[in-house]
């Protein structure tokens, strides 16, 4: 890491906004790869100097549109390369992206276009415009789309190439169009509109400026963790802004990216693309995590004894190793034994050459972090909002706490106020929500952030998050429960559980709520007489219901009295993104799942 008078000075002399950004990144690696996407059945590389020129194309056709700095342009689109195009060229044209989930219902898409005073959007296919066109009566200053993959219609409805061919048009005419906008926008110009996918309440604009993501950039930089010759695989939702912060890593580095939202597709993804480090929420790791320790069951016998060694053996070495003890020569050779035999086959799962993941979005348990660990892979957690800009806090490979997320970035400030809530002051810190002064005023103080979540900072100002300030409770004897803890504990034990959402306001006893992975399941049934049901009749079995109880039983005999789970409910299904039950980046929306089974709890305890 560099020191920190050299990472002041990188942050005070970083571009001044990001379409500067991006062009000063062309100009430095024009012909180096910057991003690679899948096309049929291989993977097409894309220069800096070829995304540059469509980008150029498709801000001019933006401009020709009649787009002006700082109005809003939509993308409402997975991740994809042309989510990054439309970014990038939106941005440069000194307008302002607001992000819209491909998942999200018809209703509040129309808020969040209209809200936002989207003029542009930009739908990744029918189903997209399909929204909108349900909602153009509340739309009236949505003037054009332009989409991906969809069905254009010659007049509200255009493509890429009839955008680049307006783009194309204009640029003959005003050569300088583009970079003249570049030059014009400001750093605290508005960059970017994100809509707080939240778990209570209607979604708050969060603004944000050019200014916060050249910052973002920069910082990262200034940790001296990455390089140009780095590979990176993304596949976080770029309406998030984990997966937005990560892209201007990549402008302020130049390391190149290769796309690909589809989430079923991550493993066989990291197979061909063998990333050097990756993004990923933490169910991601707890799927995996989960996986492995369910094929290694299944094989039973000799194998699974090797299996179970290699861990014991590696946990120790691991436990040396980050108490900065010495590892005796006989427990090394025993540990490269077992690398060979074990640990190597886990790591060719996520291509072989990962030198670290980046988990953040939600928190990731100990003992998940600490496994991978043993197999010689690290996971660094970092914290961070969307109203922050995302990247808040950092562990890095050079120094590292797992439990915790790492101290703060260069020129980012962190504070724990008396009651235990976070508070967070830095130039990633929005300065509004969108049409929202009373939340605005209510949320920031004097540049201070109130994050709404708890939590406390060690001698070394590494901060722990212990749960969201919303989420804790009281049960009806006084004492305070912290779900998230709990929940993540279960996941961890449980190989099984998709979701553990633990209950128990002014209620007498904790409770919980409780999901099966249907992937996991099957594998479960299988050896289990169950061969053949449907997921319902699974998870509604007798013998469901005991495993289930066994590894709750576990999970209590690490909790306090109070904290621990009397009775559960199994859902016959899981929890979506599409019913509402959880954010687009895959938390629980707590108090929408409370209130959806509240007759399920009532029961437990009658």
């Amino acid at each position: 890491m560099v020191s920190k008078r050299d990472a002041d000075s990188i942050i005070a002399n970083r571009a001044s906004t990001v379409g500067r950004m991006f062009f000063d990144r062309v100009e430095k690696s024009r012909d180096r790869e910057a991003y690679s996407y899948p096309a049929g059945n291989t993977w097409k590389s894309v220069t800096w100097g070829e995304a540059a020129d469509q980008v150029v194309r498709l801000s001019a056709g933006l401009i020709a549109l009649g787009v002006q700095p700082e109005q809003r342009v939509a993308i409402a689109s997975g991740t994809r390369f042309e989510w990054v195009l439309a970014d990038l060229a939106i941005m440069s044209a000194g307008a302002a992206t607001t992000t819209v989930y491909p998942s999200t219902i018809p209703e509040d898409v129309a808020f969040i276009v209209g809200d936002s005073d989207s003029h542009v959007v930009f739908a990744e296919d029918d189903e997209q415009i399909a929204k909108l066109r349900k909602q153009r009566p509340e739309l009236p200053a949505l003037t054009k789309i332009v989409t991906f993959d969809g069905t254009t219609d010659g007049d509200w409805v255009i493509n890429l190439q009839d955008l680049e061919a307006l783009g194309t048009a204009l640029l003959a005419k005003s050569p300088n169009v583009v970079m003249d906008r570049v030059a014009n926008t400001r750093p605290d110009s508005l960059a970017t509109l994100i809509y707080t996918s939240g778990t209570t309440g209607r979604p708050k604009g969060v603004r944000l400026r050019h200014s916060s993501w050249t910052y973002e950039g920069a910082a990262v930089d200034a940790l001296d963790i990455l390089s140009v010759d780095d590979v990176q695989f993304l596949w976080l939702p770029l309406a998030h802004s984990f997966g937005k912060v990560l892209l201007m890593a990549q402008l302020a580095v130049g390391f190149s990216t290769a796309i690909d939202g589809r989430v079923d597709k991550i493993i066989e993804n990291l197979a061909v693309v063998r990333p050097t480090f990756m993004g990923a929420a933490p169910r991601i790791f707890e799927k995996a995590h989960s996986r492995v320790n369910r094929m290694a069951a299944e094989e039973g016998g000799a194998k699974k004894k090797i299996f179970d060694r290699a861990f014991a053996v590696g946990k120790e070495v691991s436990r040396r190793k980050l108490a900065g003890e010495r590892v005796p020569p006989h427990l090394r050779a025993q540990y490269r034994v077992y690398d060979r035999l074990v640990f190597a086959k886990i790591r060719d799962r996520f291509g072989g050459r990962v030198r670290f993941f980046v988990s953040g979005a939600a928190a990731l348990n100990r003992e998940i972090a600490e496994w991978f660990h043993t197999a010689g892979i690290l996971i660094l957690e970092g914290y961070g909002l969307t109203e922050t800009s995302a990247g808040t806090c950092l562990n890095l490979p050079s120094s590292y706490k797992f439990g915790t997320v790492g101290p703060p970035l260069f020129g980012t400030e962190v504070k724990v106020a008396a009651d235990g809530e976070i508070l967070i002051k830095g130039p990633g810190v929005t300065d509004a929500y969108h049409n929202q002064d009373g939340s605005t005023s209510a949320n920031l103080e004097d540049g201070w952030f109130r994050t709404g979540d708890i939590g406390e900072l060690d001698e070394d100002g590494y901060l722990r998050i212990t749960d969201r300030k919303k989420d804790l409770f009281k049960t009806s004897s006084g004492k305070y429960v912290a779900p998230q803890l709990i929940e993540a504990q279960f996941k961890a034990i449980c190989p099984y559980a998709s979701q553990f959402v633990v209950h128990g306001n002014e209620r007498n006893f904790c409770s919980a709520i409780v999901t099966l992975d249907p992937d996991s399941i099957e594998d479960w049934a299988a050896h289990n007489g169950l061969s053949g049901s449907s997921y319902a009749e699974i998870v509604g079995s007798d013998a469901a219901r005991d495993m289930v109880q066994g590894y709750v039983d576990e999970l209590n005999s690490r909790l306090n009295r109070w904290e621990s789970v009397k009775r559960l409910v199994i859902l016959d299904h899981d929890l979506t993104i599409e019913e509402g039950e959880l954010t687009p980046s895959m938390k629980v929306k707590r108090r929408v799942v409370e209130d959806k089974y509240r007759s399920d709890l009532d029961a437990l305890y009658r």
